[in-house]
């Protein structure tokens, strides 16, 4: 089953290796550019399995972005660090920080640091994970509306579970294209618009939940 991560970094260059890293991994990854969105996205997604948390970061920094996750949770955090700054990672592991990992680091490092964390951290798999009235089971490839299996193709359910996984985030035609389709897919990316346009009438009632930013491309939103 693929596993919710927290990446908060402010560098973005970083963060997007880093999300790509974990998401090759069929981790879902779930950005935080500062200490306060990370603290906001913290406490709105239980179904979390993992931090991994900048030192250095503005509004609130990573050390008290830990202080207030412990005080609420035993979740694993894997702590980002410059190398050599041995009193950040003494003041981490002080507060309840699970590992560190010093930046710059390698990709096979950090991805067997996490999946240690995540070992050892025994954590739950869940088999369908809710929004709304739309589950979607990872394991098994399945989606439901209303309890309710839908059939998807192949290329409509890595759409959807792409989207899913950047709930409140705009995407463009571009950025799906290349993910979904691959860098050198060689076909018109109005293809987007057909596939979105299948996969909302599939869905029924939760196509409502991708959401067309005009000019620019789509998101997922699912309103309490």
């Amino acid at each position: 089953m693929a596993l919710n991560i927290l990446l908060a970094d402010d560098d973005e260059l970083l963060r997007n290796l880093v999300k790509e890293i974990l998401e090759d991994e069929d981790f879902i990854v779930y950005e935080a550019s500062d200490g306060e969105q990370a603290l906001e996205l913290f406490f709105s997604h239980p179904e979390l399995s993992l931090v991994v948390l900048d030192i250095m970061m503005p509004m609130v920094d990573g050390l008290e972005v830990l202080r207030e996750i412990r005080g609420k949770s035993d979740i694993p955090v894997l702590m980002l660090t410059a190398l050599g700054d041995s009193a950040s990672e003494l003041s981490g592991l002080r507060l309840g920080a699970s590992d560190y990992v010093s930046k710059p680091f390698h990709n096979e490092i950090l991805v067997e640091r996490v999946k240690n964390l995540l070992k050892l951290a025994k954590v739950p798999e869940l088999e369908r994970t809710g929004y709304g009235v739309l589950e979607i089971d990872r394991p098994a490839h399945r989606v439901y509306v209303d309890g309710k299996e839908v059939i998807l193709n192949n290329k409509e359910y890595h759409l959807l579970d792409y989207l899913i996984h950047n709930q409140g985030i705009v995407l463009s035609r571009e950025k799906i294209l290349d993910r979904i389709w691959g860098y050198d897919y060689e076909g018109d990316i109005r293809t987007i618009d057909t596939h979105v346009k299948m996969l909302r009438a599939a869905l029924g009632e939760a196509g409502n939940y991708i959401k067309t930013v005009r000019g620019t491309g789509y998101s997922f939103e699912v309103k309490a």
